[in-house]
Protein backbone atom coordinates (compact mmCIF):
# COMPACT_ATOMS: atom_id res chain seq x y z
CA UNK A 1 0.00 0.00 0.00
CA UNK A 2 2.53 2.61 -1.00
CA UNK A 3 -0.71 5.11 -1.20
CA UNK A 4 -0.50 4.80 2.88
CA UNK A 5 -0.79 8.49 4.26
CA UNK A 6 -0.63 9.27 7.81
CA UNK A 7 -3.23 11.50 9.40
CA UNK A 8 -1.23 14.14 11.63
CA UNK A 9 -2.91 16.80 10.92
CA UNK A 10 -3.39 18.42 14.88
CA UNK A 11 -1.21 16.04 16.40
CA UNK A 12 0.46 17.06 19.50
CA UNK A 13 4.64 16.56 20.19
CA UNK A 14 7.45 15.35 17.57
CA UNK A 15 6.13 14.75 13.98
CA UNK A 16 8.23 10.97 13.36
CA UNK A 17 5.82 10.13 16.57
CA UNK A 18 2.63 10.89 15.20
CA UNK A 19 3.56 9.01 11.81
CA UNK A 20 4.65 6.18 14.35
CA UNK A 21 0.57 6.79 16.06
CA UNK A 22 -1.04 7.01 13.01
CA UNK A 23 0.54 3.88 11.62
CA UNK A 24 0.19 1.60 14.84
CA UNK A 25 -3.85 3.10 14.64
CA UNK A 26 -4.07 2.11 11.27
CA UNK A 27 -2.65 -1.44 11.62
CA UNK A 28 -5.05 -1.99 14.46
CA UNK A 29 -7.70 -0.54 12.82
CA UNK A 30 -7.08 -2.95 9.64
CA UNK A 31 -6.64 -0.31 6.82
CA UNK A 32 -3.05 -1.45 6.92
CA UNK A 33 -2.70 -5.46 7.08
CA UNK A 34 0.51 -7.33 7.63
CA UNK A 35 2.55 -7.76 4.20
CA UNK A 36 1.38 -4.03 3.04
CA UNK A 37 4.96 -2.56 1.22
CA UNK A 38 4.52 1.25 2.86
CA UNK A 39 5.69 3.96 0.86
CA UNK A 40 9.19 5.24 0.75
CA UNK A 41 10.71 7.55 3.16
CA UNK A 42 11.21 10.15 1.01
CA UNK A 43 7.89 10.19 -0.97
CA UNK A 44 6.15 10.39 2.03
CA UNK A 45 8.04 13.08 3.47
CA UNK A 46 7.11 14.81 0.33
CA UNK A 47 3.39 13.99 0.63
CA UNK A 48 3.57 15.50 4.19
CA UNK A 49 6.00 18.39 3.95
CA UNK A 50 8.16 17.37 5.72
CA UNK A 51 11.84 16.54 6.38
CA UNK A 52 13.15 12.97 5.23
CA UNK A 53 15.10 12.60 8.52
CA UNK A 54 11.67 12.90 10.12
CA UNK A 55 10.04 10.23 8.36
CA UNK A 56 13.23 7.96 8.82
CA UNK A 57 13.09 8.55 12.48
CA UNK A 58 9.48 7.86 12.38
CA UNK A 59 10.11 4.07 10.87
CA UNK A 60 13.05 3.54 12.93
CA UNK A 61 10.39 4.30 15.73
CA UNK A 62 8.04 1.83 14.40
CA UNK A 63 10.80 -1.34 13.88
CA UNK A 64 11.39 -0.45 17.66
CA UNK A 65 7.86 -1.12 18.18
CA UNK A 66 7.87 -4.23 16.29
CA UNK A 67 4.95 -2.67 13.61
CA UNK A 68 7.06 -2.86 10.50
CA UNK A 69 10.30 -5.06 9.26
CA UNK A 70 12.98 -3.22 6.62
CA UNK A 71 14.22 -5.49 3.80
CA UNK A 72 16.83 -3.40 2.27
CA UNK A 73 15.94 -2.39 -1.13
CA UNK A 74 12.84 -3.63 -0.94
CA UNK A 75 10.90 -1.18 1.29
CA UNK A 76 9.46 -1.28 5.05
CA UNK A 77 6.54 -4.06 5.14
CA UNK A 78 4.19 -4.13 8.16
CA UNK A 79 4.24 -7.22 10.01
CA UNK A 80 2.20 -9.69 11.73
CA UNK A 81 0.54 -7.95 14.84
CA UNK A 82 2.32 -11.15 16.79
CA UNK A 83 5.78 -11.24 15.20
CA UNK A 84 6.87 -8.43 18.18
CA UNK A 85 5.90 -9.39 21.64
CA UNK A 86 4.80 -7.10 24.41
CA UNK A 87 8.06 -8.14 25.93
CA UNK A 88 10.11 -7.37 23.29
CA UNK A 89 8.29 -4.05 22.34
CA UNK A 90 8.18 -2.30 25.71
CA UNK A 91 12.36 -3.24 26.55
CA UNK A 92 13.35 0.20 28.64
CA UNK A 93 16.67 1.77 29.15
CA UNK A 94 18.57 0.75 32.27
CA UNK A 95 21.49 2.10 33.90
CA UNK A 96 24.53 -0.08 33.75
CA UNK A 97 26.81 2.41 34.69
CA UNK A 98 28.33 2.51 30.99
CA UNK A 99 29.27 5.28 28.73
CA UNK A 100 26.83 4.85 25.96
CA UNK A 101 27.03 6.90 21.92
CA UNK A 102 24.36 9.05 21.70
CA UNK A 103 21.87 7.89 19.50
CA UNK A 104 22.23 10.20 16.66
CA UNK A 105 18.60 11.80 15.21
CA UNK A 106 16.99 9.45 13.28
CA UNK A 107 18.69 6.75 14.37
CA UNK A 108 21.08 6.13 11.00
CA UNK A 109 22.64 3.37 12.45
CA UNK A 110 19.52 0.84 12.50
CA UNK A 111 18.85 0.90 8.93
CA UNK A 112 22.54 1.14 7.60
CA UNK A 113 22.97 -2.28 10.02
CA UNK A 114 20.00 -4.19 8.64
CA UNK A 115 20.66 -3.14 5.04
CA UNK A 116 24.89 -4.11 5.74
CA UNK A 117 23.50 -8.13 7.41
CA UNK A 118 21.18 -8.82 4.52
CA UNK A 119 24.25 -8.06 2.19
CA UNK A 120 25.96 -10.02 3.70
CA UNK A 121 23.56 -13.13 4.30
CA UNK A 122 23.22 -12.41 0.21
CA UNK A 123 26.86 -12.75 -0.39
CA UNK A 124 28.29 -16.21 -1.46
CA UNK A 125 30.59 -16.14 2.39
CA UNK A 126 27.23 -15.73 4.20
CA UNK A 127 27.66 -19.93 5.10
CA UNK A 128 30.86 -19.79 6.33
CA UNK A 129 29.99 -16.07 8.56
CA UNK A 130 27.20 -18.05 10.09
CA UNK A 131 29.60 -20.71 11.59
CA UNK A 132 32.57 -20.34 13.93
CA UNK A 133 35.13 -18.20 12.77
CA UNK A 134 39.14 -18.53 14.03
CA UNK A 135 40.01 -16.99 17.51
CA UNK A 136 41.18 -13.32 16.50
CA UNK A 137 39.14 -13.06 12.79
CA UNK A 138 39.23 -14.15 9.60
CA UNK A 139 41.96 -12.77 7.66
CA UNK A 140 39.71 -10.36 5.83
CA UNK A 141 38.82 -9.27 9.07
CA UNK A 142 42.34 -8.75 10.70
CA UNK A 143 42.97 -7.41 7.72
CA UNK A 144 40.25 -4.57 7.22
CA UNK A 145 41.04 -3.43 11.01
CA UNK A 146 44.63 -3.38 9.76
CA UNK A 147 44.00 -0.88 7.41
CA UNK A 148 41.94 1.08 9.58
CA UNK A 149 44.84 1.58 11.73
CA UNK A 150 47.44 2.04 9.65
CA UNK A 151 46.04 5.04 8.67
CA UNK A 152 46.47 6.61 11.82
CA UNK A 153 49.55 5.56 11.34
CA UNK A 154 50.08 2.68 13.14
CA UNK A 155 51.81 -0.23 12.35
CA UNK A 156 49.41 -2.95 11.24
CA UNK A 157 48.70 -5.42 9.51
CA UNK A 158 47.16 -9.20 9.28
CA UNK A 159 49.91 -10.62 11.18
CA UNK A 160 49.48 -8.20 14.35
CA UNK A 161 46.13 -7.06 14.53
CA UNK A 162 43.07 -9.35 15.91
CA UNK A 163 39.51 -9.04 16.55
CA UNK A 164 37.84 -9.06 19.96
CA UNK A 165 34.20 -9.04 21.09
CA UNK A 166 35.02 -5.37 22.56
CA UNK A 167 38.05 -3.94 23.93
CA UNK A 168 37.37 -5.81 27.23
CA UNK A 169 38.17 -8.52 25.87
CA UNK A 170 41.28 -7.24 24.20
CA UNK A 171 42.39 -5.63 27.71
CA UNK A 172 42.03 -9.31 29.59
CA UNK A 173 43.80 -10.84 26.80
CA UNK A 174 46.80 -8.30 26.80
CA UNK A 175 46.98 -8.81 30.94
CA UNK A 176 47.25 -12.05 30.53
CA UNK A 177 50.24 -12.06 28.17
CA UNK A 178 52.22 -9.51 29.10
CA UNK A 179 51.90 -9.32 33.20
CA UNK A 180 51.76 -11.40 35.69
CA UNK A 181 50.66 -11.12 39.49
CA UNK A 182 52.38 -8.86 41.23
CA UNK A 183 53.60 -6.73 38.69
CA UNK A 184 53.43 -2.96 38.99
CA UNK A 185 51.33 -0.71 36.13
CA UNK A 186 51.00 3.22 35.99
CA UNK A 187 47.54 4.80 35.91
CA UNK A 188 45.99 8.05 36.51
CA UNK A 189 45.05 8.82 39.48
CA UNK A 190 40.86 8.23 38.16
CA UNK A 191 40.80 4.64 35.82
CA UNK A 192 38.55 3.00 33.91
CA UNK A 193 36.87 0.32 36.20
CA UNK A 194 37.46 -2.48 33.63
CA UNK A 195 40.73 -2.33 33.96
CA UNK A 196 41.02 -1.72 37.91
CA UNK A 197 38.68 -4.90 37.82
CA UNK A 198 41.19 -6.99 35.76
CA UNK A 199 44.24 -5.36 37.64
CA UNK A 200 42.27 -6.65 40.81
CA UNK A 201 41.22 -9.82 39.33
CA UNK A 202 45.06 -10.27 38.21
CA UNK A 203 46.75 -9.22 41.39
CA UNK A 204 48.45 -6.43 39.43
CA UNK A 205 49.92 -3.79 41.46
CA UNK A 206 48.55 -0.11 40.16
CA UNK A 207 50.88 2.52 40.93
CA UNK A 208 48.65 6.04 40.66
CA UNK A 209 50.13 9.47 38.84
CA UNK A 210 49.39 12.69 39.08
CA UNK A 211 47.78 14.39 36.53
CA UNK A 212 46.14 17.86 35.55
CA UNK A 213 43.70 18.53 32.97
CA UNK A 214 45.44 17.72 29.86
CA UNK A 215 46.34 14.08 31.50
CA UNK A 216 49.41 11.96 32.96
CA UNK A 217 51.90 14.11 33.78
CA UNK A 218 55.37 13.14 32.07
CA UNK A 219 57.93 14.00 34.75
CA UNK A 220 55.72 11.75 37.61
CA UNK A 221 55.64 8.46 35.10
CA UNK A 222 59.40 9.12 35.17
CA UNK A 223 59.80 9.24 39.04
CA UNK A 224 57.49 6.59 39.41
CA UNK A 225 60.24 4.12 36.99
CA UNK A 226 62.44 5.27 39.43
CA UNK A 227 60.63 4.63 42.76
CA UNK A 228 58.63 0.75 41.40
CA UNK A 229 59.39 -2.02 39.63
CA UNK A 230 57.11 -0.77 36.96
CA UNK A 231 56.34 -3.33 34.26
CA UNK A 232 53.56 -0.88 32.00
CA UNK A 233 51.23 1.99 31.56
CA UNK A 234 47.52 1.64 31.03
CA UNK A 235 46.40 5.19 29.54
CA UNK A 236 43.39 6.49 27.49
CA UNK A 237 45.12 8.88 25.48
CA UNK A 238 41.90 10.83 24.01
CA UNK A 239 38.77 11.98 26.31
CA UNK A 240 39.89 10.19 29.33
CA UNK A 241 37.20 7.66 31.09
CA UNK A 242 36.18 9.21 33.49
CA UNK A 243 38.15 12.41 33.44
CA UNK A 244 38.18 14.38 29.64
CA UNK A 245 41.53 14.56 29.96
CA UNK A 246 43.62 14.07 26.01
CA UNK A 247 47.16 13.98 26.59
CA UNK A 248 48.63 16.52 23.83
CA UNK A 249 51.54 14.86 21.91
CA UNK A 250 53.99 16.24 23.17
CA UNK A 251 53.12 14.14 26.33
CA UNK A 252 52.63 11.46 24.16
CA UNK A 253 56.06 11.55 22.83
CA UNK A 254 57.53 12.19 26.46
CA UNK A 255 55.57 8.93 28.04
CA UNK A 256 57.17 7.54 24.90
CA UNK A 257 60.20 7.86 25.64
CA UNK A 258 59.95 7.24 29.25
CA UNK A 259 58.42 3.24 28.61
CA UNK A 260 61.94 3.06 26.32
CA UNK A 261 64.15 4.49 28.27
CA UNK A 262 62.70 1.72 30.91
CA UNK A 263 61.86 -1.13 28.82
CA UNK A 264 58.37 -0.54 29.88
CA UNK A 265 54.67 -1.79 27.94
CA UNK A 266 52.76 0.73 26.74
CA UNK A 267 48.69 -0.38 27.02
CA UNK A 268 46.99 2.22 25.05
CA UNK A 269 43.30 2.09 25.17
CA UNK A 270 41.72 4.58 22.23
CA UNK A 271 37.98 3.89 22.15
CA UNK A 272 37.46 7.71 21.90
CA UNK A 273 39.91 8.67 19.35
CA UNK A 274 38.47 8.75 15.89
CA UNK A 275 35.34 10.95 18.03
CA UNK A 276 37.79 13.99 18.30
CA UNK A 277 37.67 16.12 14.99
CA UNK A 278 41.50 17.06 15.81
CA UNK A 279 43.03 13.30 15.37
CA UNK A 280 46.49 13.19 17.31
CA UNK A 281 48.65 10.62 17.06
CA UNK A 282 48.49 7.12 18.73
CA UNK A 283 51.19 6.15 21.51
CA UNK A 284 51.86 3.18 19.05
CA UNK A 285 52.36 5.54 16.03
CA UNK A 286 55.24 7.09 18.36
CA UNK A 287 56.55 3.55 19.71
CA UNK A 288 55.26 1.16 17.99
CA UNK A 289 57.58 -1.94 19.04
CA UNK A 290 56.26 -1.80 22.67
CA UNK A 291 52.55 -0.05 22.55
CA UNK A 292 49.40 -2.69 22.99
CA UNK A 293 46.71 -0.49 20.73
CA UNK A 294 43.09 -1.53 21.40
CA UNK A 295 39.75 0.45 19.89
CA UNK A 296 36.58 -0.22 19.19
CA UNK A 297 33.49 0.23 17.09
CA UNK A 298 31.45 -0.16 20.62
CA UNK A 299 32.02 3.34 21.85
CA UNK A 300 32.00 5.37 18.64
CA UNK A 301 29.06 3.55 16.51
CA UNK A 302 27.04 1.46 19.21
CA UNK A 303 27.95 -0.91 21.87
CA UNK A 304 25.78 -3.47 20.55
CA UNK A 305 28.02 -4.20 17.69
CA UNK A 306 31.01 -5.67 20.18
CA UNK A 307 33.98 -5.00 18.15
CA UNK A 308 37.28 -4.05 18.84
CA UNK A 309 40.33 -4.45 17.67
CA UNK A 310 43.84 -5.32 19.24
CA UNK A 311 47.56 -4.22 17.86
CA UNK A 312 50.12 -5.93 19.18
CA UNK A 313 53.72 -5.05 18.87
CA UNK A 314 55.08 -8.44 17.33
CA UNK A 315 53.66 -11.00 15.11
CA UNK A 316 55.13 -13.51 17.62
CA UNK A 317 52.66 -12.23 20.01
CA UNK A 318 49.82 -12.15 18.23
CA UNK A 319 49.33 -16.76 18.94
CA UNK A 320 49.35 -15.67 22.92
CA UNK A 321 46.30 -13.69 22.22
CA UNK A 322 44.38 -15.09 19.89
CA UNK A 323 44.91 -18.77 22.51
CA UNK A 324 43.46 -16.29 25.40
CA UNK A 325 40.63 -15.16 23.29
CA UNK A 326 39.57 -18.24 22.19
CA UNK A 327 39.77 -19.61 25.98
CA UNK A 328 37.63 -16.81 27.47
CA UNK A 329 34.94 -15.91 24.19
CA UNK A 330 35.62 -17.90 21.65
CA UNK A 331 35.49 -15.45 18.84
CA UNK A 332 34.18 -11.91 17.86
CA UNK A 333 30.29 -11.86 16.77
CA UNK A 334 30.64 -13.43 13.41
CA UNK A 335 27.74 -11.44 11.82
CA UNK A 336 29.09 -8.41 13.48
CA UNK A 337 32.74 -8.60 12.52
CA UNK A 338 31.27 -9.48 8.85
CA UNK A 339 29.11 -6.19 8.97
CA UNK A 340 31.98 -4.12 11.05
CA UNK A 341 34.41 -5.67 7.98
CA UNK A 342 32.24 -3.99 5.24
CA UNK A 343 31.91 -0.79 7.00
CA UNK A 344 35.67 -0.31 7.22
CA UNK A 345 36.14 -1.65 3.44
CA UNK A 346 33.36 0.52 2.21
CA UNK A 347 33.89 3.27 4.67
CA UNK A 348 30.12 3.37 5.79
CA UNK A 349 32.08 3.88 9.50
CA UNK A 350 33.20 7.22 8.49
CA UNK A 351 29.18 8.53 8.32
CA UNK A 352 28.47 6.66 11.19
CA UNK A 353 31.09 8.62 13.26
CA UNK A 354 30.60 11.09 11.89
CA UNK A 355 26.74 11.08 12.71
CA UNK A 356 27.62 10.01 16.71
CA UNK A 357 30.29 12.86 16.60
CA UNK A 358 27.52 15.98 15.39
CA UNK A 359 24.83 14.67 18.21
CA UNK A 360 28.43 14.52 21.03
CA UNK A 361 28.59 18.24 19.61
CA UNK A 362 24.82 19.30 19.58
CA UNK A 363 24.69 17.74 23.47
CA UNK A 364 27.73 19.53 24.38
CA UNK A 365 26.27 22.71 23.38
CA UNK A 366 22.85 22.24 25.51
CA UNK A 367 25.27 21.61 28.50
CA UNK A 368 27.50 24.85 28.07
CA UNK A 369 24.07 26.78 28.08
CA UNK A 370 23.21 25.05 31.62
CA UNK A 371 26.13 24.56 33.38
CA UNK A 372 28.67 26.93 34.28
CA UNK A 373 32.04 26.73 32.01
CA UNK A 374 34.20 26.52 34.68
CA UNK A 375 32.36 23.58 37.07
CA UNK A 376 32.46 20.66 34.57
CA UNK A 377 35.40 19.02 32.10
CA UNK A 378 34.36 17.93 28.77
CA UNK A 379 35.39 17.33 25.33
CA UNK A 380 33.59 19.14 22.38
CA UNK A 381 32.90 15.56 20.76
CA UNK A 382 32.79 13.54 24.14
CA UNK A 383 30.07 12.22 25.81
CA UNK A 384 30.67 12.43 28.88
CA UNK A 385 31.26 15.11 31.73
CA UNK A 386 33.70 15.40 34.76
CA UNK A 387 32.57 17.64 37.52
CA UNK A 388 34.57 18.42 40.46
CA UNK A 389 32.21 18.49 43.58
CA UNK A 390 32.00 20.74 47.08
CA UNK A 391 32.70 19.18 50.37
CA UNK A 392 28.98 19.19 50.91
CA UNK A 393 27.80 17.87 48.12
CA UNK A 394 27.01 13.85 48.28
CA UNK A 395 27.24 12.06 44.38
CA UNK A 396 25.55 9.64 45.86
CA UNK A 397 22.40 12.26 46.12
CA UNK A 398 22.79 13.42 42.41
CA UNK A 399 22.47 9.62 41.97
CA UNK A 400 19.40 9.65 43.53
CA UNK A 401 18.24 13.31 41.91
CA UNK A 402 18.83 12.31 38.38
CA UNK A 403 18.51 8.70 37.94
CA UNK A 404 14.63 8.84 37.43
CA UNK A 405 15.66 10.88 34.33
CA UNK A 406 17.40 8.64 32.46
CA UNK A 407 20.72 10.30 33.58
CA UNK A 408 23.80 8.14 34.25
CA UNK A 409 26.12 9.57 37.13
CA UNK A 410 28.69 7.67 38.42
CA UNK A 411 30.70 8.73 41.56
CA UNK A 412 34.48 9.10 41.27
CA UNK A 413 35.00 6.39 43.59
CA UNK A 414 34.38 3.78 41.34
CA UNK A 415 37.06 5.08 39.53
CA UNK A 416 39.50 5.49 41.98
CA UNK A 417 42.62 3.54 42.29
CA UNK A 418 42.21 1.75 45.72
CA UNK A 419 43.96 3.03 48.66
CA UNK A 420 44.92 6.26 46.73
CA UNK A 421 43.69 9.62 48.62
CA UNK A 422 42.67 11.79 45.08
CA UNK A 423 40.87 14.46 47.43
CA UNK A 424 38.23 16.24 46.26
CA UNK A 425 34.83 14.43 45.26
CA UNK A 426 33.78 14.23 41.58
CA UNK A 427 30.89 12.34 39.03
CA UNK A 428 30.64 11.54 35.72
CA UNK A 429 27.65 12.22 34.21
CA UNK A 430 26.89 10.25 30.45
CA UNK A 431 24.90 12.37 28.54
CA UNK A 432 24.66 9.55 25.50
CA UNK A 433 22.58 6.16 24.95
CA UNK A 434 19.00 6.94 25.07
CA UNK A 435 18.83 9.96 26.88
CA UNK A 436 16.79 12.38 24.82
CA UNK A 437 17.77 16.07 24.57
CA UNK A 438 15.25 17.38 26.64
CA UNK A 439 15.81 15.22 28.75
CA UNK A 440 19.58 15.88 29.01
CA UNK A 441 17.81 19.35 29.42
CA UNK A 442 16.04 19.14 32.53
CA UNK A 443 18.68 16.71 34.13
CA UNK A 444 21.52 19.67 33.84
CA UNK A 445 18.57 22.19 34.69
CA UNK A 446 18.07 20.14 38.18
CA UNK A 447 21.75 19.49 38.56
CA UNK A 448 22.39 23.15 38.30
CA UNK A 449 20.34 24.24 40.69
CA UNK A 450 21.81 21.82 43.38
CA UNK A 451 25.24 22.21 42.50
CA UNK A 452 25.42 26.38 41.82
CA UNK A 453 22.30 28.19 43.34
CA UNK A 454 21.15 26.12 46.38
CA UNK A 455 23.26 28.54 48.70
CA UNK A 456 24.24 25.59 50.93
CA UNK A 457 20.63 24.65 51.83
CA UNK A 458 19.08 20.65 51.67
CA UNK A 459 16.18 20.42 49.78
CA UNK A 460 14.07 17.13 49.10
CA UNK A 461 14.98 15.26 46.34
CA UNK A 462 12.21 15.20 44.03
Amino acid sequence: MQKWLPAVDGSQGPVYLAICEALDHDIGAGRLKAGDRLPPQRDLAEALGVDPGTVTRAYSEARRRGLIAAEGRRGSFVLEKHASTPAMASIAPFDTGMNLPPIPQGNPFADLFADTLAEVLRGPAAANRMQYQPAGGAPVDRQAGADWLAARGIPATEENVLVTSGAQTALHAISNSILKPGDAVCTGPFVYPGWLSICRRRGLSIVPLEADDEGILPDAFAAACREHPVRAIYLVPTNDNPTTATLPLERRAAIAAIARQHDLAVIEDDPYGRLATTDISPVASIAPERTWHVTSLSKMISPSLRIAYLRAPHVRDIMRLAADIHETTVMAPPLNMAVCTQWLLSGAWEQLIDQVRAECVARQKIVATVLPPASYRATREGYHLWIPLEDEISPFELVGLLQPLGVSIVPSESFRVPHHDTGRQAIRLSIGGTLSRDKLTRALERLDAVLHHSEGRKGPLV
